[in-house]
């Protein structure tokens, strides 16, 4: 409108002098119109929002481990050997429950490549055989040692016969067998009993020494906590325990040194491989990995019921009885 305003009166002034009026001083020429940049007023600076930067990209994580090999069909495996002679699993059956003196129990011969060669290779009741609830075991010189209750029974490695039996009269639960280099066997007493509400203590906690026929008591007291597996190493005897988190040795006196805890307890299995252990928990349901005096760190979860472990030390895998479920996994664990 400003623009046909000043074109009218820039037009009037211009008609008026052609008129014969007086001349006006001639007017200024109209301006040129504005450009548009002119004519709108200046924009404000559009604010600029730096944008989120984008959250990391994870990488994916990987798959759980999972065992290489399942051997099912088994009847409360408490306990599995590597026999390394002969290239074979020996697994040890309660087959109902592990105070009962029902004479049902068994031992079964799993080959490494997941086959049950043999489900009742020792069987209670059978050829002459006593076997109530077996437990630990351990190869001495062509003979297999098994736990059983107030009991550790021999047995011929290669046939199975029955070669006799070392009774301990004091004992309530005998549970793990471990053999040292100059033929002695061990085993450990946890002291329990079977309840309506689970396993109470006896007060017999005690770790034997069996040495020509003949079982002595290294170690007793309820101090001991429920001695559960048991291995020997350079430095003597290691014992875990099932009534608590610990982890000790006994020296010649049947002294606790070294004593190592674990995130949790109710431990059961023990395996030497050089300076590191590794320990099954009930409480955890894990499979711990540490050492003696050092921290003890999971490297398998969710293991229901794990037992007294064995370790193929030709392929370097671990075996893992599940004593509630029937059947025992085979797992990679460098």
């Amino acid at each position: 409108m400003a623009r046909s305003l000043r074109f009218a009166s820039w037009t009037l002034l211009t008609l008026a002098a052609a008129c014969g009026g007086e001349t006006p001083p001639p007017a200024p020429p109209p301006p040129p119109p504005p450009s548009a940049s002119a004519a709108a007023p200046e924009a404000p600076a559009a604010s600029v929002t730096a944008a989120a930067p984008a959250p990391p990209v994870e990488p994916p994580k990987p798959a759980p481990p999972s065992a290489v090999v399942t051997f099912t069909g088994l009847a409360t495996p408490e306990s599995v050997l590597y026999d390394a002679d002969n290239d074979r699993y020996l697994v040890s059956n309660i087959n109902g429950t592990p105070t009962d003196k029902d004479n049902n129990g068994f031992i079964s011969v799993l080959s490494p490549d997941g086959t049950v060669t043999t489900l009742k290779w020792i069987e209670g009741g059978k050829k002459g055989v006593k076997l109530d609830a077996p437990k630990g075991m351990a190869l001495v010189k062509g003979v297999l040692y098994v736990a059983d209750i107030t009991s550790v029974r021999m047995f011929d490695a290669k046939t199975g016969a029955p070669k006799g039996n070392v009774a301990i009269p004091s004992s309530t639960f005998l549970n793990d067998v471990a053999a040292a280099p100059d033929g002695k066997v061990y085993v450990s007493d946890s002291g329990m009993k079977a309840s309506p509400t689970g396993f109470d203590p006896t007060g017999t906690d005690a770790v034997y020494a069996i040495e020509k026929g003949k079982a002595k008591a290294i170690a007793k007291g309820t101090d001991l906590h429920r001695p559960n597996g048991v291995a020997w190493t350079d430095k003597g005897l290691l014992v875990v325990t099932f009534a608590s988190n610990e982890i000790y040795r006994l020296d010649e006196k049947g002294a606790k040194q070294d004593v190592t805890t674990t995130p949790k307890g109710g431990l059961d299995g023990l395996i030497v491989l050089g300076d590191t252990l590794l320990v099954t928990s009930w409480e955890g349901s894990a499979i711990y990995r540490g050492k003696l005096g050092g921290t003890f760190e999971t490297v398998l979860s969710d293991q229901t019921s794990p037992a007294d472990i064995g370790y193929d030390t030709k392929r370097e895998r671990l075996l893992i009885p599940h004593l509630m479920q029937d059947k025992v996994d085979v797992w990679d664990v460098k």
